[in-house]
């Protein structure tokens, strides 16, 4: 299939870029951390195609939800290959992760009794649970975090003891060993400074608490595939000077959760003009996506994009001081972004968004279109890996009305 041929909107994924930056991430790793894990961020996109892409490269699950884990285990993922995170946890599958020897960082007091309970049921048994941490993040690095003062609402909290709770709770059962530390934290900056002050909280808490860890893991929350930013080979040699104050590889596995970072320069969102209008003294330009598929959060303020003109249209274009580029949906705040002093856009004419993999395909609503094909493209040619929804996928396993329920 050309790159014409193929039917908008949809995604396309480069697996070469993506191959790129996956081997930049292990490579970097490998330099600087040598005893390491990659668990790839489910939440970011769970694409089957994506997943199983990176599982064939040993790559393990991160999931946050039952649902997640039992997508794991439908594609393919061994109870030992998933990293089970996250507050919403169900009881079955952390108790079967758990006996299955995964990693599973403990998130709230519910999992604490439920973990108790479970080594009651097995007093012949030793499990390994890992611990989140809630820190002041923004008092290490001023400015940078995503929740300011007022920090994150995740894991057991360092400053008001709660942390401390958890890990004499944890001691004083049977059958329960500390086996590491999960130090998520949000970021805005993405700085490298970020990621070495979640080292050094790791360090602090070895130190005060005595811990003997066989693994500290830094979640996820890295740039990638932005000019100007940091990259994987800035991050981890950082990381590593100041985790070896206190741990060694040789005994400490290192944990990364990757997500935006490995995937959204990889991945593009292809949309067409299908209709210009004037309205007033402004330019619209209808396109068949919509902001709700690229920002689905309406945070965004700018989008990475290249206008791809349609070879058969006029060989010149006048220039237009502004236009306002917008989606199919019929809410008036679905405007993506005003194109300024550009080329005047008609029908048939491309607008290809970038560095759009992460999170946009998992939070994409069924909002009056349905979920886009996305394409892979290798050595030039696409390869369809996701059909475009369509009503017989929107009405499965659901219910339609009778007389007679």
């Amino acid at each position: 299939m050309t790159e014409r041929e193929y039917r908008t909107p949809c995604f396309i994924i480069d697996e070469e870029k993506l191959l790129r930056d996956f081997n930049m991430l292990k490579d970097s790793l490998e330099a600087s951390w040598n005893h390491y894990r990659i668990g790839y961020s489910f939440k970011t996109n769970s694409l089957p195609w994506l997943v199983t892409f990176l599982k064939a490269r040993g790559v393990m699950a991160e999931v946050v939800s039952d649902d997640e884990y039992a997508l794991a285990r439908w594609l393919g993922f061994a109870d030992g290959e998933i990293i089970y995170n996250g507050p919403v946890k169900e009881r079955a599958s952390f108790e079967q992760a758990l006996l299955a020897g995964g990693i599973v960082n403990l998130d709230g007091q519910r999992e604490l009794d439920w973990l108790e309970e479970l080594c009651g049921a097995h007093p012949d048994r030793r499990f390994l649970v890992g611990i989140r941490v809630n820190f002041n993040l923004e008092s290490l690095c001023p400015g940078e975090t995503t929740m300011g003062e007022e920090g994150g609402r995740f894991g057991f909290s360092y400053e008001n003891g709660a942390f401390a709770r958890v890990v004499e709770r944890l001691r004083r059962t049977e059958g329960i060993e500390i086996a590491g530390l999960h130090l998520h934290s949000s970021s805005k900056s993405r700085s490298v400074d970020i990621f070495r002050a979640i080292a050094a909280m790791a360090c602090r808490l070895k130190r005060e608490f005595d811990l003997d860890l066989s693994y500290v893991d830094l979640g996820g929350g890295y740039c990638g595939g932005l000019p100007g930013r940091p990259q994987y080979p800035d991050y981890f040699p950082a990381v590593a000077g100041v985790l070896r104050e206190e741990f060694t590889p040789e005994r400490t596995a290192l944990i990364v959760e990757p997500g935006i970072s490995l995937l959204s320069s990889a991945t593009t969102f292809v949309t067409q003009v299908l209709d210009v209008r004037d309205i007033g003294d402004r330019r619209y330009l209808i396109t068949d996506g919509s902001r709700f598929q690229i920002d689905p959060t309406m945070i965004k303020s700018s989008y990475l994009f290249h206008l791809e003109l349609d070879p058969s249209g006029p060989k010149e274009r006048p220039e237009m001081e502004r236009q306002c580029v917008s989606g199919y949906s019929c809410m008036e705040v679905d405007r993506l972004f005003e194109l300024e002093n550009g080329p005047e856009l008609m029908a048939g004419d491309r607008i290809v968004y970038e560095n759009v993999g992460g999170y946009t395909m998992s939070l994409s609503p069924l909002f009056i279109q349905y979920f886009p094909d996305v394409y892979v493209r290798r050595e030039g040619e696409l390869k369809k890996v996701r059909e475009r929804w369509t009503p017989r996928e929107y009405v499965q396993n659901c219910m339609l009305y009778q007389e007679e329920i």
